[in-house]
């Protein structure tokens, strides 16, 4: 049996609890090997996850982690990236690695050529949305030309329009509009509200032209991940087909062709295998498997999972990098650009950068 990946956390924030919650649902491939915590009140955040914590680096590190999450604020990212790096440690960092602009250009400038730097971007790794990118590439839907995401926000969002466009660091035009208008909104990270009265929630809409035909549609309201009257929205359109949400729509010699997305659930009715997503099929076939079976680990927690695993193998030389620093600063500097575009009413061109 193979042993498992040893990860180590800077940071005792809402993000830091993730890594751990999903260490202790799978200890045999996941073990937090310490946290490190500048503070009694931040020790006591962490303390009921049974994890060694520790008040110096120079401790933390001595537990020997495959690598280490740097899960601190945006202004502190950068400079706890760039300190690991000069020690020669593998770092994933939080999203985003730097604040802005200047900031992911004066990271990239110190530790880019270390290649020491992965960055915790984990949505293509969600059930559906690797589901969805294997049939792209297995071209049922042609040379995919548009992608449009009502799900998350900014950096979250580019990282998934450019994977599905295969766009890599192409330049793009980016244009944003806001649009303000009374919504219900009544789930936040701090729990259920009482009050349910309608309030002022912005939209974002933005379209970001990457050149060739290919084209993104972002659509973002504020909270939407944690409003439960507002849906998700995936729409993949290709050159012989359109995927949205979980089904498509293709034409295959002189038939068009609805085939649906389908997943395999326990835990509904009277299968008592345990809740967890197994698996997901298109036309007879097999387009993602949960590699945490049995864990009963969340969607989202499934991706986050991944992506530590992976991490994991690129640390020890065994795996390809998950999400490279230059994917973040590029999807990032997209983010940017998108909420640059919407405070102007101009457009804003993002050209091949430092990274690229």
């Amino acid at each position: 049996m193979a042993e498992p990946t040893r990860f180590a956390i800077i940071g005792t924030g809402w993000r830091s609890e993730f890594f751990l919650r999903i260490a202790a649902a799978a200890p045999e491939r996941l073990q937090a090997v310490g946290v490190l915590a500048r503070s009694d009140a931040s020790a006591a955040r962490v303390a009921g996850w049974n994890v060694p914590i520790h008040r110096s680096l120079d401790d933390l590190l001595a537990a020997r982690p495959d690598f280490v999450i740097a899960s601190v604020s945006w202004p502190a990212m950068p400079g706890v990236v760039t300190e690991l790096v000069e020690r020669g440690v593998r770092v994933l960092a939080e999203t985003p690695p730097a604040p802005d602009a200047d900031g992911l250009r004066k990271l990239w400038h110190d530790v880019g050529a270390s290649r020491l730097v992965q960055v915790a971007e984990q949505y293509m790794l969600m059930p559906g949305h690797a589901a969805r990118l294997e049939v792209v590439r297995s071209g049922a839907l042609g040379t995919i030309g548009g992608v449009q995401v009502s799900s998350t926000h900014l950096y979250h969002a580019t990282s998934m329009i450019r994977t599905f466009l295969d766009a890599g660091m192409a330049e793009a035009t980016v244009s944003a509009r806001t649009f303000t208008a009374p919504l219900v909104d009544p789930l936040t990270p701090a729990g259920w509200s009482d009050d349910v009265s309608p309030k002022d929630r912005t939209t974002t809409i933005a379209t970001l032209d990457f050149g060739d035909g290919r084209m993104g549609l972002y659509d973002f309201v504020d909270n939407q991940w944690w409003n439960p009257i507002l849906s998700r929205r995936i729409v993949l359109r290709g050159s012989h087909g359109e995927l949205t949400d979980d089904t498509v729509r293709r034409f295959e010699g002189t038939e068009v062709i609805t085939s649906p997305i389908t997943y395999r659930r326990t835990g509904v009715d009277l299968n008592l295998e345990g809740n967890d997503v197994v698996s997901a099929a298109f036309e007879g076939r097999i387009v993602y498997r949960n590699p945490w079976v049995g864990t009963r680990l969340s969607e989202d927690d499934i991706a986050v999972g991944s992506l530590l695993e992976l991490t994991g193998q690129w640390a020890c030389g065994d795996g390809a990098e998950p999400y490279p620093l230059a994917d973040a600063c590029q999807d990032h500097l997209l983010g940017l650009a998108i909420g640059e575009s919407a405070r102007t009413g101009a457009d804003v061109r993002v050209a091949p950068d430092v990274w690229s």
